[in-house]
């Protein structure tokens, strides 16, 4: 594989907190792995390997490339958010000067990784073959806004691909599914103490049933099947679980209308019911896979 990152949108996000470096070691660390069942069901359907030149769109701290490269995939990322990208090279590009990669990361894979510092996606290989499938891990669906920039980046994505490429969009599933639903509910209550409008960007909000399709629409996508996937969120404990769910961005909206503290203490109350007797939080989820064709 050849995993290549590139870095989009430069500066920093005004509205992200202080603390934004720990803030993505604690999706890198604890949250971003409750998707690793929608990467593994979402490349087991597209069979995922060495004849794959994948772009991810919005991929985070990398983990969804690594299983990609693992299978021996040839992957590029491409993320706004340089804290979580940091990450992504360290575990995709080990040799780099990157220390604190680690061990576990290390895949052998990984030593023709290359890197390109700015701009937009670009072909994947020295040869600048065209990618045959682009994905969209970070779920949309549950924040206000969260696909506004979705549609015009995956028409800019979609020239860079194969002719009948695949596009995967991902999502929450269905409110009911999501035991986690019933906690992101404390985003959007806290966030009404400060009175702003509904539509905020990053305000929670109830999953729709056809978010990821008005997405596909939008882009110009015909869609072409679909799956759910079940994604439980589980926690050593309720500290981790809080420190998780707010590496999400879906309680920033509150932290600004509040404060963390108060976010933290709220979140930690409405995790309980789903502590179990050994101090351990287990939050069963239903996830949306949408698969579309250029």
């Amino acid at each position: 594989m050849t995993p290549t990152l590139v870095r989009n949108q430069p500066g920093a996000d005004a509205s992200a907190p202080a603390d934004a470096g720990t803030r993505a070691r604690d999706w890198a660390e604890i949250q971003e792995r409750m998707l690793a069942p929608l990467y593994e069901a979402v490349y087991d359907r597209m069979e995922v390997g060495a004849a794959t030149r994948m772009l991810s769109l919005g991929c985070g701290s990398g983990l969804a490339m690594l299983v990609a490269a693992a299978r021996g995939a040839h992957v590029t990322g491409v993320d706004s958010d340089r804290e979580r990208l940091a990450l992504a090279r360290a575990r995709l590009l080990p040799d780099a000067g990157w220390d604190d990669a680690p061990a576990h990361s290390r895949h052998p894979a990984s030593s023709r990784a290359r890197l390109l510092e700015d701009g937009g996606p670009a072909p994947v290989g020295a040869d600048g073959a065209p990618y045959n499938l682009i994905t969209v891990f970070e779920p949309i669906g549950c924040a206000a806004g969260d696909s506004e920039g979705l549609a015009p980046a995956l028409r800019s994505a979609v020239p860079l691909a194969v002719r009948g490429a695949a596009v995967v969009l991902t999502g929450w599933g269905p409110p009911e599914r999501c035991a986690t639903a019933a906690v992101l509910q404390v985003a959007a209550r806290l966030a009404d103490t400060a009175r702003p409008p509904r539509t905020e960007p990053g305000r929670w909000r109830p999953t729709l049933r056809d978010d990821l399709e008005d997405v596909a629409a939008r882009a110009g996508l015909k869609p072409d099947g679909s799956g759910r996937v079940s994604c439980p969120f589980g926690y050593a404990d309720v500290g981790s679980a809080v420190r998780g769910l707010l590496s999400t961005g879906l309680f920033d909206a509150a932290v600004r209308a509040t404060d963390r503290s108060q976010v933290e203490k709220e979140v930690a109350e409405a995790l309980h019911p789903y502590q179990r007797e050994d101090g351990t939080v287990w939050m069963p989820n239903v996830f949306r896979y949408l698969v579309c064709v250029t």
